[in-house]
């Protein structure tokens, strides 16, 4: 068994997120994780379990123009907010809609301001959703990872992304 994490980051933080949930995943299966740009639809189909995750942007996944506003914000004079290597170029949303026809199991997560689900949404759903419609049994319901404000990482995020990665490896290995 092999799984892969998909993570779209802008800031670092759903990078950060998709390397922990690897972390938990390789105590039971040997895990990839790449990032959005990295990843050909191709190398999904030798794959056991396929996570997906990426930022929340105006209630669900990101898209072109919140993208470029996250560049915008990271290069205001004032921001200590700085873009992850891979934050160029598409996201989830476009990766996702140049799959074809897919089978497996996977999963999804999204990082998340720290405030309820009814202000920020959650990009997870969504991405749950495309991976359903492109033939993925979604084994585990969507998970959410916090951000403060700011745009960092709530304190303990980390480990609670091992946490459901170790969760995750469990429950794919008990099927």
């Amino acid at each position: 068994m092999r799984a892969v994490v998909v993570y779209e980051s802008m800031y670092g933080n759903t990078h950060q997120i998709a390397e922990a949930i690897g972390d938990g995943l390789r105590e039971s299966l040997p895990t990839d994780v790449i990032s959005v740009h990295e990843a050909q639809p191709d190398m999904m189909k030798d794959v056991d379990l396929v996570v997906v995750g990426g930022p929340t942007h105006t209630h669900g996944m990101s898209h072109g123009s919140t993208r470029e506003s996250a560049v915008t914000k990271a290069a205001e004079p004032d921001s200590d907010l700085h873009l992850d290597a891979d934050a160029a170029g598409d996201g989830v949303r476009e990766w996702l809609e140049s799959l074809g026809p897919m089978t497996g199991r996977a999963a999804a997560f999204d990082t998340r301001i720290d405030m309820s689900t009814l202000v920020t949404g959650r990009a997870s759903k969504g991405i749950a959703k495309q991976l359903r419609r492109h033939g993925f049994e979604v084994v585990v319901d969507p998970e959410s990872f916090l951000v403060t404000k700011e745009t960092h990482l709530v304190p303990d995020e980390q480990r609670h992304a091992r946490q459901w990665g170790r969760q995750l490896g469990a429950a794919v290995n008990a099927v």
